[in-house]
C-alpha cells in the first residue's frame, strides 16, 4: 500500500520516543480557539467512547532495521513526549474519549535476537505513552509473530508486567496464515490471558497476483486490499478449526473483518456446494457454522455510512462491534456519527458499540 510504505522509508532513525502520525484535520491552532471537547450523549446520557483502530510508531524501534518515519504522501509526526496534546485534540474534536494505540509490524522478517528487541522498545514506550496520559490512551502489545514462542512471551510481558490490554498483529506473516498451527503457541497464550488481539493487514499479505491487479486509479490496493487480507486471515481461523481449537480467544478484525461479515451466506454455502473441498462434515472439520463464528469474532465500525453499521449489526450482533477510526490516517472523522444515526440500532447498542464492549474487553474503567 503506498501510502503506508510511504511510513517507513530506508535511513538512518534519529528519533526519540513514540511517534503519532499526524493528518490535516487538525492544524495547530491558538489556544484561545481550541474547541470543546465533543461528548457523545445518547439518550440524554453520556457514553465513553473507546477506539480500537487507531496507529503509531516508535521510531528508536523503526531505526534498529534501518527504518525511519518520513514520505510526502504523510502528514508531521508527532512525539507524545512534546506533542500528544495534538492527537488528544483531534480525538476532542471526533468525540473520541480512549484510543488503543497499536503498530503495524515491519519486524516479521526480522531473526529472533533483533525481534526481541525491537519488541522490547516498542513495548516499553507505548507502556509509557499510557502512562502518561492513563485517561485517554491504551495499547496493545507488539510481538514477534515470526517466532510464536517468542511472541507468546512478549505477549504475556506486555499484559502481566507492562500493562498493556492485548496484542495487535498482522493478517499474516510472511506469506503464513496466521491459522497455521506453528502458530499456536500464540493463541494458547492469548486465550490463557484473555485478552483482545487485533488482527491489521498486511500491506503484502494478499495473493501475489493481486497487487497488479489492484494498480491505477481509486487507492485499490488499501480500499480493496486491506478487507480482502483481513477477510482471508478471518476465513482461516474459522476453517482450519483455530476457533475451536482455542474458543475462548477474543479477535477483532479490523476494517469491519473485511467482506466476510456481508458475505457469511457465501461462506456457508462452499462446503455445501463443493463437499471434496471440506472434508471432515458438512463445513470440513469445524464444529458449527461459519456464520456462527462470525458472531463470536469483533469487528471495528470503518463502514463509514450509517446503514453499513445497521447491516453490520444485523449480520454479526451489534455486541460484537467497536468504534474504529484508523487514526491519524484521514480515512474519517464520523465513525462515532455512523453509530448514533444508524437506523433500527436501539440505544443500548448503540452505547455498547461506542465504548462499552470495548472497555469490558480492554479494562477500561467507567
Amino acid at each position: 500500500m503506498t501510502t503506508r510504505r510511504d511510513f517507513l522509508q530506508i535511513g538512518a532513525g534519529t528519533l526519540a520516543g513514540l511517534a503519532f502520525v499526524g493528518c490535516d484535520l487538525l492544524a495547530a491552532r491558538p489556544a484561545a480557539t481550541q474547541p470543546r471537547r465533543r461528548e457523545v450523549v445518547v439518550n440524554g446520557r453520556r457514553v465513553k467512547t473507546v477506539d480500537v483502530h487507531a496507529h503509531c510508531a516508535v521510531p528508536e524501534a523503526l531505526s534498529l532495521m534501518n527504518l525511519k518515519l518520513g514520505g510526502a504522501a504523510l502528514p508531521p509526526v508527532l512525539h507524545v513526549a512534546t506533542q500528544a496534546a495534538d492527537r488528544i485534540r483531534a480525538m476532542d474534536e471526533q468525540g473520541i474519549d480512549v484510543e488503543a494505540l497499536s503498530i503495524n509490524p515491519f519486524w516479521y522478517k526480522a531473526e529472533r535476537d533483533l525481534a526481541r528487541q525491537i519488541i522490547s522498545v516498542q513495548n516499553e514506550k507505548l507502556a509509557e505513552a499510557c502512562a502518561a496520559h492513563p485517561d485517554r490512551f491504551v495499547a496493545f502489545a507488539t510481538v514477534a509473530l515470526q517466532h510464536p514462542d517468542l511472541a507468546a512471551e512478549q505477549l504475556e510481558d506486555g499484559v502481566k508486567r507492562l500493562g498493556l490490554r492485548g496484542a495487535a498483529i498482522g493478517g499474516s506473516v510472511n506469506g503464513e496464515e496466521i491459522s497455521d498451527p506453528r502458530f499456536h503457541p500464540f493463541w494458547a497464550k492469548a486465550e490463557q490471558l484473555g485478552v483482545l488481539v487485533f488482527i491489521h493487514p498486511q500491506g503484502a499479505g494478499v495473493a501475489a497476483d493481486i497487487p497488479k491487479r489492484l494498480k491505477g486509479n481509486g487507492y485499490l490496493d488499501n480500499v480493496i486490499g486491506n478487507p480482502l487480507e483481513t477477510t482471508i486471515a478471518l476465513s482461516h481461523l474459522i476453517f482450519e478449526g483455530t476457533l475451536d481449537r482455542f474458543p475462548g480467544l477474543k479477535i477483532c478484525g479490523a476494517h469491519a473483518g473485511g467482506f466476510l461479515p456481508s458475505y457469511a451466506g457465501r461462506s456457508g454455502r462452499g462446503c455445501p456446494t463443493r463437499p471434496d473441498a471440506c472434508p471432515g462434515g458438512t463445513y470440513g472439520p469445524i464444529k458449527k457454522k461459519p456464520s456462527d463464528y462470525l458472531k463470536q469474532m469483533y469487528y471495528d465500525t470503518m463502514v463509514f455510512s450509517a446503514e453499513g453499521v445497521r447491516h453490520l449489526a444485523a449480520e454479526v450482533g451489534a455486541g460484537q462491534l467497536l468504534v474504529g477510526t484508523d487514526f491519524p490516517y484521514p480515512w474519517t472523522t464520523t465513525a462515532v456519527d455512523v453509530i448514533l444515526d444508524a437506523p433500527g440500532v436501539s440505544d443500548a447498542d448503540k452505547v455498547a458499540m461506542l465504548g462499552g464492549t470495548a472497555m469490558r474487553l480492554l479494562g477500561i474503567r467507567a
